[in-house]
């Protein structure tokens, strides 16, 4: 059996996107094996895969990743409110601009699907029919969709952030990917089976999912990174400022990184994440930190940085207290010790 997502950007067989900074690059996204299994899983089971993990360890990056390895076009984005409903992943009908329609030579003609806008899902499973489908049923072709018989990868954004309805609002319809335009007709509409939207869901874990949702979905915990990958990340990111893996300030960097996450000399409030390395590392590099001196040599250019790490007024005192004062070089050594008893 051919898997289909491998994790790995070489297989993108289609041209490169068009990156303008603001996303993240697939190119250097590293999944792990387990997330790479319950990917192929969630596409062979035809069901949304429920990523988990702290935030900051690349579960929405996984959206790009895998769409970009597929060949196909750019995530369809729905980020949860503290206010989202079920409708709102399919589309948001503007009723008070509907309501304020009258009969002049502006508006004469126009229908309720002038007051639609489709949203993450809705937009996958209309762009996933034949053009004369879609046609026949909203009586219309939609200009913003310029291709129809389309698979795309639908990211919702932290799930758990909304009332606990909207998952249970959504179990028939995210499964079987269908939805209904009650304002329009009461029909279903359908994916195309043929390339039905690929699903994707993330979870802070700030609240337990109901039951009823979780059986629908394939479930994958992303885990923090260990030392090793955590260096082949820096390397993939930040090539220019990560070609020195040994030894130096890299090394060192991601040692009191991992050390300040595992410290139990005092637990911080915000446990930093995998993007809070990358961000204080851009920083080390944008304040002009060199790379062949240690922390030691230049404490003033690491103390400087340290808004991208600590989350607390508490964690930034004690991370720039650790620095000036020198202790972080026996905190890391006992970091060290402590892993090594772990790993024996």
């Amino acid at each position: 059996m051919k898997l289909q997502y491998q994790g790995n950007p070489e297989n993108r067989r289609a041209e490169a996107w068009d990156f303008d900074g603001g996303e993240p690059d697939p190119r250097h996204y590293m999944p792990d094996a387990g997330l790479v299994d319950a990917v192929n899983v969630a596409l062979l089971l035809r069901r949304p895969l429920l990523l988990a993990g702290e935030p900051g360890t690349g579960k929405t990056e996984l959206a790009t990743s895998l769409a970009w390895e597929l060949d196909l076009d750019r995530p369809l984005v729905f980020e949860t409110k503290s206010t989202s409903v079920a409708r709102d992943l399919f589309y948001y009908y503007d009723a008070v601009g509907h309501f304020r329609l009258t009969k002049d030579e502006k508006t004469e003609g126009k229908t309720v699907l002038d007051f639609l806008q489709w949203n993450a899902l809705g937009e996958a499973i209309i762009r996933s029919k034949p053009q004369r489908d879609v046609r026949e049923f909203f009586g219309r072709d939609f200009s913003e969709f310029k291709r129809y018989e389309q698979r795309h990868v639908v990211l919702i954004d932290e799930i758990d952030k909304a009332p606990r309805d909207f998952p249970n609002d959504l179990l028939n319809e995210v499964e079987r990917k269908f939805f209904r335009v009650p304002e329009w007709r009461r029909e279903r509409v359908v994916a195309n089976p043929a390339c039905p939207p690929i699903v994707i869901l993330t979870s802070n874990s700030e609240k337990n999912l109901p039951d009823a949702f979780l059986r629908r979905c394939a479930f994958y915990h992303i885990r923090f990174p260990d030392e090793k990958t955590l260096v082949e990340i820096v390397a993939r990111k930040l090539p220019q400022f990560g070609q020195r893996r040994e030894g130096g300030l890299i090394r060192e960097a991601i040692e009191l990184f991992l050390t300040l996450r595992d410290n139990p000399e005092r637990k911080l409030d915000k446990r930093p994440a995998t993007a809070e390395l990358i961000d204080w590392l851009m920083m080390l590099q944008a304040f002009g930190a060199e790379v062949e001196r240690s922390i030691g040599e230049q404490p003033e250019k690491i103390v400087s940085t340290t808004a991208a790490i600590s989350k607390s007024e508490r964690d930034q005192e004690y991370i720039r207290g650790v620095i000036d004062n020198g202790r972080w070089k026996g905190l890391v050594e006992s970091w060290k010790k402590r892993r090594e008893e772990r790993s024996a």
